[in-house]
């Protein structure tokens, strides 16, 4: 039904958006002064998708197409049980969704705006299942691709992008989440390679990954620099963090390494510094400002199909204006939110966005999303404890998205020193 490259995911859903085509916004509506104006769609209230291109289009509902037909009906299960299903990495790939903004290497070669689009349709079920792809997508491959070496590229990319291998990205340290550069991760220069020392936490994807990105201390010149690890390495073990309150559907663990000796080979080039590091982690936070709005857009649906269903007092309670003001503002940011991410990937793939820009919006839209599932969920009154009606599992998750890859207050900072060109981190 799907293939991974552009115009196999284009074919792929030709025929269907034929045949289920509706009328657009174009089309108007006459009042009694003669005035025309579109026909108002609350599920896309600024007309959003006259803004994407056919190509984008395709995609998204390719992608929405394998999220709804085959994650939807496990999601409930993996969240329950905290089980991971090894078999989603390679069902994503065989529909392109992994690493789809490569350039060659069996990868699609799609925008950043349709990366953004498959964000939003894969969290739209559950930001576990994002959260996986992202790391696959946006912290293993991109930086193999950016700054791997040929050889490193041809061994690791074709795989990862059909989902046969998976990938883990070491960072984030027990005693340095918002302050990587304290990082205690060392890299020892030895004869034909290095010893890696240290501890990775809350790391996604590590107790199934076969190759870890891990950002290590070089003692030589005291430089940060990537390195690739891979699984069964002596010294190196990722074992599962258990007892989740959100992203259960995902695997999380830690990485620890004791005297882990690795070739030469293994060193990312090109990576000079936590820059380096930095450059994955926009890339991520710009899909996860995409998917937090597939999250709470789903929120909203659910939340508006319930007070469409339940009556309190002979009416539905669709009818309350308080009810109807949580989804009037929650289907406001979702609107906002996904125009101001729109517009980031449009800069991104012209080469013209600043980092800046992607923590406005990683700042933005996971704050609202998680104040806005919140307010939906009270619309469901003592059923919103049931999850079964899947919104607490979003607003659950939604914490963690405001919290990884840059705090809520991180962004603020960031945006803080941008603003008045005061640095407040260290005062």
């Amino acid at each position: 039904m799907f293939g991974i490259s552009r115009r196999t995911l284009c074919k792929s859903i030709a025929l269907r958006n034929a045949e289920r085509a509706v009328p657009s916004l174009v089309r108007c509506a006459s009042t009694a002064s003669g005035s025309k104006f579109a026909k108002f769609d609350w599920e896309d209230p600024l007309n959003m998708d006259s803004l994407l291109t056919d190509e984008e289009k395709a995609i998204r509902d390719s992608a929405n197409a394998y999220c709804q037909e085959k994650l939807m009906p496990r999601v409930l299960h993996g969240w329950r049980t905290e089980e991971f299903d090894p078999a989603v990495i390679p069902e994503m790939g065989a529909i392109g969704l992994l690493g789809p903004t490569i350039q060659g290497y069996g990868c699609a070669g799609v925008s950043n705006v349709a990366y953004g689009l498959i964000a939003r349709e894969i969290e739209r079920v559950d930001s576990g299942y994002r959260s996986t792809a992202s790391v696959q997508s946006s912290l293993v491959m991109h930086p193999i691709y950016e700054f791997g070496s040929e050889a490193q590229k041809e061994k690791y990319l074709p795989r990862l992008a059909r989902g046969e291998i998976i990938g883990a990205f070491g960072l984030t340290e027990p005693n340095h989440g918002s302050d990587p550069a304290g990082m205690e991760t060392t890299a020892e220069d030895i004869d034909g390679g290095f010893i890696i020392n240290g501890s990775k936490t809350w790391i996604s994807n590590a107790p199934v990954a076969d190759v870890h990105v891990i950002w290590a201390r070089c003692k030589w010149d005291n430089k940060i620099r990537g390195f690739l690890l891979e699984k069964g390495t002596q010294g190196l073990s990722a074992p599962p963090i258990k007892n989740k309150v959100s992203l259960r559907v995902s695997l999380t663990g830690s990485i620890f390494m004791d005297n882990v000796r690795v070739r030469q080979d293994s060193l990312l080039p090109g990576t000079k510094g936590l820059g380096s590091a930095f450059s994955c982690l926009n890339s991520a936070r710009y899909g996860i400002s995409w998917g937090v709005m597939g999250a709470l857009e789903d929120c909203v649906a659910r939340a508006r199909s319930y007070a469409l269903e339940r009556h309190q007092f002979q009416r539905p309670i669709a009818s309350f204006q308080l009810i109807q003001k949580k989804l009037a503002e929650a289907q406001s940011e979702v609107a906002i939110g996904l125009l101001a991410s729109l517009q980031v990937g449009r800069l991104k793939d012209q080469g013209l966005l600043a980092p800046e820009m992607v923590s406005l919006v990683k700042k933005n839209n996971c704050g609202k999303a998680l104040h806005h599932a919140r307010s939906v969920l009270d619309i469901l009154g003592g059923n919103a404890a049931s999850d079964e009606y899947h919104i607490a599992r979003h607003a659950s998750n939604l914490q963690i998205t405001n919290t990884y890859e840059g705090t809520n207050d991180v962004h603020a900072l960031i945006l803080g020193k941008a603003i008045t060109g005061i640095q407040a981190f260290a005062n």
